[in-house]
Order: C-alpha cells, then structure tokens, then sequence
C-alpha cells in the first residue's frame, strides 16, 4: 500500500491505495464519488472519464499512483455554489441523457472538447465526443446541448 495524495473537486484528499490501483477505482471506492461510472473497464466506453489536471481522462486508463498531486475534477465537482455548470444545465434542458450511465464522462468530455474550442461546428462535437459511447440516446440531443453549453460557457 501506499499513501497517495491529490486535490479532488477543490479539496485535498490522502488515502493509501495498492499501487496498482485504477483512479477509477480509488475515486469511487476511496473517495466514495460514485459518479465516476466504470462501464467496460478497457478504455472503450468513456463512462469513466474525469479531468485530471485540466484534461478529460479516463479514470480507468491509469494508476491512481499516476494522478499523485493533480487536480481531479469528477462530475460532482461541477457545481458551483448551488449552481449547476452551464453542461449540466445545458444537458437538463436538451434532454441529452436517458438512462445516465454515461452522462459524467460524456459531459466532462464535452466540458474538455468546450474549453478547447468553444466554436464547435456539429461535426466537431461528434468526433470530439467519438470516445464516449451511448446506447440508449441517438446523439443528436448530446450534440444540441454540447452547442448550448459552449454558447454559454463563451459568454
């Protein structure tokens, strides 16, 4: 075991951890932040995607060991003050979720590909978004509020 230390959605957390531990696992087992989903535990899915650092990364791709000292930012470190991120608003209003399974890595994805470029043209948005598999929408209400988030978000 050893000791790993990191900041999570703003606060500073230390927990030991076998070192071949996924981040995935750490967060949701150690942390208890159970929005961190594991769909297919082979990097296929993106239902596990968080930002590490600034960066969408899935959680199930590295080590927790790998993630000592960076930012992590989960789905429930979204919000601010009462205030969901203009991508949770923005998937509320569109109707871009169904079951929810992968809603936290694919709006942290898309909250990754926004920052990038907030002037996404729709096809911009589906091969940014290629990484994050959906089975119960037909994308097209993902794509609608990935286009309203980035609005927003660029002010």
């Amino acid at each position: 075991m050893t000791t790993v230390s990191m900041t999570v959605n703003g606060k500073a957390v230390s927990a030991e951890a076998a070192p071949d531990t996924l981040l995935s696992d750490f967060i949701r087992e150690s942390l208890a932040l159970t929005g961190t989903h594991v769909g297919c535990d082979t990097s296929q899915c993106g239902a596990c995607v968080v930002m590490v650092d600034g960066s969408s990364i899935k959680s199930c791709s590295i080590l927790v060991v790998q993630a000592e000292g960076a930012k992590v930012t989960t789905i429930e470190g979204l919000a601010s003050d009462g205030e969901l991120h203009p991508m949770q608003k923005a998937f509320h209003e569109n109707h871009a979720l169904q079951c929810g399974f992968c809603t936290p890595g694919m709006m942290i994805s898309a909250i990754d590909l926004v920052n990038k470029n907030p002037d996404l043209s729709e096809a911009d948005i589906r091969h940014g978004l290629e990484g994050n598999i959906c089975r119960c929408t037909g994308y097209h209400n993902i794509v609608k509020a990935v286009q309203a988030a980035a609005a927003e978000m660029k002010g």
